[in-house]
């Protein structure tokens, strides 16, 4: 070998660490894991950037994000939450997804976990108390189960004359049994009567609402889950079509054309698991950082789709809307 092809090939090696050091700058990794798919959940992913660039976190500056998406297939979730923590991630995010959460949790006891759950954390296991969660993981419980009863007497007001209130559930979600039992004690204090139905593919929520339309004159009530919400649309096109009058538990129900819904504010709940992540970015402890309950409910009316379906909302509601969409 010539003595200059010599020269050259030492100082090319030894500064090329240098140089992809330069281009490469070192940045906190956070994985997002959640048990629903992407698409849908496009204006959540914002809303969780927007929290992390207020904790000063702005991805492919300063941060990087690993999304990993189960598409509604629950069973993956271990095997998603594992390969994240063989990536050595600084912190999994699990925004209004309980079983990503329990996924995040079972793999890791070292990794910050920041969790938004319908559910009560400390009974799941996720936190010893909400005020001082004391391991690696703290976030926000929303506690869904306990919407649902003023939900149902919601419909019960705009749909008086049904007959029965059909109730859609995911069996897939943590809480679908708490939330059917929930309902079957609101519904007898109420004196309505419910049907329960079960969907966790698209094939199984077409199948459901078949078996409406053979008993016309039923409202429905769409329970919280992940699965659910991804399908909005289809959900919100299927009860115009066959003149449901329904309720929903995320807003974006109701702005896809469905009739009205009630529920926390997701996109603030992404929000604020988005700067918990950033805080935990920073060096505070999940231990220190006490679980956060949200304290504004959205009810959220569509008076075309009303319109359409031939339901007239009592005063008393829009009054306490927040939002009515004409």
């Amino acid at each position: 070998m010539r003595r200059r092809e010599f020269i050259t090939l030492i100082g090319g090696t030894a500064a090329w660490p240098l140089a992809a050091r330069a281009q490469q700058p070192s940045m906190s990794v956070v994985g997002f894991l959640h048990s629903s798919s992407q698409e849908p959940n496009a204006a959540f992913v914002a809303a969780f950037r927007k929290g992390l660039s207020e904790a000063g976190f702005v991805e492919d500056q300063n941060v990087a994000i690993e999304f990993r998406w189960a598409v509604g297939k629950v069973d993956q979730l271990p095997d998603l939450a594992a390969d994240l923590v063989r990536r050595h991630v600084a912190v999994i995010a699990t925004p209004a997804s309980t079983p990503a959460a329990l996924a995040g949790k079972a793999a890791t006891t070292t990794i910050p976990i920041v969790f938004a759950t319908g559910g009560d954390p400390v009974a799941l296991g996720l936190v010893r108390s909400l005020n001082r969660p004391g391991g690696n993981a703290t976030g926000i419980s929303f506690q869904t189960v306990e919407l649902h009863g003023k939900q149902l007497e919601m419909l019960r007001d705009v749909a008086p004359q049904a007959g029965r209130v059909a109730v859609l559930v995911d069996p897939n979600y943590g809480y679908a049994d708490a939330i059917v039992t929930s309902l079957r004690a609101g519904a007898g204090s109420l004196g309505v009567s419910i049907e329960i139905l079960r969907a966790t593919t698209v094939r199984e929520i077409d199948e459901s609402f078949a078996k409406l339309a053979q008993n016309p004159g039923s409202a429905l009530l769409i329970s919280s889950s992940p699965f659910f919400t991804g399908r909005r649309a289809q959900l919100a096109t299927l009860t115009a079509r066959y003149t449901i009058p329904a309720i929903y538990s995320v807003r974006e129900f109701a702005e896809n054309g469905g009739l009205m819904s009630y529920g926390p504010d997701f996109a603030n709940i992404y929000q604020q698991t988005g700067i918990y992540t950033g805080r935990i970015l920073k060096g505070e402890k999940p231990a220190d950082l006490p679980v956060q309950r949200p304290t504004k409910f959205e009810l959220v009316i569509n008076l075309t789709t009303a319109r359409a379906i031939g339901i007239t909302i009592p005063d008393k509601l829009l009054a306490l809307a927040d939002e009515v969409i004409e």
